[in-house]
């Protein structure tokens, strides 16, 4: 019975999902230099291909790629110095009401050095995202309670989600989980033109497919 109820809740997030698609028009991607300055990655600075992911903590195939997925694509190429990997926040908030302040909350612990602490605990309870989940999610991981209440209570950081979800709309990004993956900028590895994009949560493979192409034509 609970998988029943939990292949009907996917059902109806697809749902969701098709009907913003369908109001927002065709946006399709657009290959162009995206600047992740300031952004919370993983890897080398100057890794040769940039992997960035436009996420929304209340989407349950983010949840299901940074479980399943990302791991490998870590371990794989990350690790190893091959790809940097970046977040940005794109919260869906016609369908996700608590995601754009978890997006919020993310970026306050990044203040405190601890990001993906607070990306994984999040994606871990999906469901416990209210203001008072988040500040309980940050205390779990060991945050300064009162710096980051302030911070998340104060919205300080709702502009860097608002650029990051404009940056998204320009790329021609639709839906989470939106991956572009690019060519890193050597005279300014902050900078990479971004020249592919992996639409949902796509299998490891798939990404592999597009890494080692790409690597091979950077080379």
């Amino acid at each position: 019975k609970k998988g029943q109820q939990d292949m009907q809740k996917t059902l109806e997030e697809i749902k969701k999902l098709v009907q913003s698609g369908a109001r927002g028009g065709g946006a399709t991607f657009k290959e162009q230099v995206v600047d992740s300055k300031g952004s919370p990655f993983k890897g080398e600075v100057d890794a040769p291909l940039t992997l960035m992911e436009f996420s929304d903590y209340q989407c349950p195939f983010c949840t299901r790629v940074a479980r399943d997925t990302l791991p490998k694509v870590i371990d794989e190429y990350v690790s190893t110095g091959k790809v940097k990997f970046i977040m940005k926040e794109n919260p869906l908030t016609s369908i996700h009401k608590q995601a754009f302040d978890a997006s919020l909350a993310g970026l306050c612990a990044q203040d405190q050095g601890k990001y993906w602490e607070m990306h994984d605990i999040m994606f871990a309870n999906m469901k416990q995202l209210s203001n008072e989940d988040l500040k309980t999610h940050a205390a779990a991981i060991g945050l300064d309670a009162a710096e980051f209440a302030e911070c998340l209570d104060s919205r300080t950081h709702e502009k860097r989600v608002n650029s990051d979800m404009s940056a998204a709309s320009k790329l021609g990004v639709r839906g989470t989980p939106g991956f572009v993956l690019g060519v890193t900028d050597q005279s300014d590895p902050n900078k990479a033109l971004m020249k592919e994009y992996i639409r949902g949560a796509r299998p490891f493979d798939s990404f592999k497919s597009s890494i080692d192409a790409m690597l091979k034509e950077a080379n």
